[in-house]
C-alpha cells in the first residue's frame, strides 16, 4: 500500500492517510486501501485502540480529491461515494475505540471520517467543516446523519447549509472534538487516551462501545436490552474475576482480554 501507512506498536494501530501532496485527500485507490486496513484491523485480536491521522503538518483531510472527481464519469463518481460512505461505515463500526488525531484542515470527507471515530483530538487553530454544498453537491459519507447526532439538527443544518469552516476551538464547544493541545503534542495525546483505556478491560471496552453506539440509533427501551445483552458477555471473562481478585488483594489488576 502506498496511500494509507498501517504500523501497530503497544496493541495501538496507527493508520495514516499517505497523500501529504494532495492534501490527504481521497481518492479511490485511497478509499480501496483504507477498506483493506479497517477490515484487517477488525479481525486482529493484538489490536485495541486505533489513531487515524494525516502524513505531514498541514492536512489531516481535505475531502474528496475533486481533481479526480472532474475525471470521473457519473458512475465512477457514484461508486467513490459509495466506497467512501462504507469505509467510514466500517470505521464507525470498528469494535475498538477509534481516535482521530486532527493534525490539520479536516473539511468534507475528512470531517466525516473525523465524525466517524469515538474521539477526536486537534491541534491547536485547525480548521474544520462539512463544506460540500460549496460545491453544489452534499455530505455523502454520514455528515449529514453523524453530525445531527453530536451537534442537534439545527445546528448541524447551519453548519451544512452554509459550508462555514471553523476551528478546533469552536469544534470543541459544538461537542465534535474532546480537547484542542499544541501539535507537538497531538500524537502523545492521542497515545495518552488510548493508554487510559487500554488499562481496563478489553472486552468490556468493546461491550460498552457496542452498546452505547447501537443505543444511541434506538429507543430508550431498546437501547437498555441492548445493553443487558452486552453485559451478559462480560460476566464469564477472565477478566472480571481478575479485577474482583485484585481488588481484595489490593493490587492492580493485569488483564489479558479474555
Amino acid at each position: 500500500m502506498t496511500t494509507i501507512l498501517y504500523r501497530k506498536q503497544n496493541n495501538i494501530a496507527y493508520v495514516t492517510i499517505n497523500r501529504e501532496e494532495a492534501m490527504n485527500c481521497f481518492n479511490y485507490e485511497t478509499l480501496y486501501e483504507l477498506q483493506t486496513v479497517t477490515d484487517l484491523i477488525s479481525l486482529d485480536p493484538e489490536v485495541s485502540v486505533v489513531i487515524f491521522t494525516g502524513a505531514g503538518e498541514k492536512s489531516f483531510s481535505a475531502g474528496a480529491d475533486l481533481k479526480e472527481r472532474k475525471t470521473l464519469k457519473e458512475t465512477e463518481v457514484r461508486r467513490n461515494v459509495k466506497a467512501i460512505r462504507d469505509v467510514f461505515n466500517s470505521i464507525a463500526s470498528l469494535p475498538q475505540p477509534t481516535i482521530a488525531a486532527v493534525n490539520g484542515y479536516a473539511f468534507g470527507g475528512g470531517f466525516e471520517l473525523m465524525i466517524a471515530c469515538d474521539f477526536s483530538i486537534a491541534a491547536q487553530g485547525v480548521k474544520m467543516g462539512l463544506t460540500e454544498t460549496s460545491w453544489a453537491i452534499i455530505p455523502g459519507a454520514g455528515g449529514t446523519q453523524r453530525l445531527p447526532r453530536l451537534v442537534g439538527e439545527m445546528k448541524a443544518k447551519e453548519l451544512i447549509f452554509t459550508a462555514r469552516k471553523f476551528t478546533a476551538e469552536e469544534g470543541v464547544e459544538l461537542g465534535v472534538v474532546l480537547k484542542v493541545v499544541k501539535k507537538e503534542e497531538l500524537l502523545l495525546s492521542c497515545e495518552q487516551l488510548a493508554f487510559d483505556i487500554m488499562k481496563n478491560g478489553q472486552v468490556a471496552i468493546k461491550q460498552a462501545k457496542y452498546a452505547i453506539t447501537q443505543g444511541m440509533n434506538t429507543d430508550l427501551q431498546t437501547g437498555l436490552a441492548i445493553e443487558s445483552k452486552a453485559y451478559e458477555l462480560t460476566i464469564p471473562t477472565s477478566d472480571r474475576i481478575e479485577a474482583l481478585n485484585a481488588f481484595s488483594e489490593k493490587r492492580s489488576p493485569v488483564f489479558t482480554g479474555i
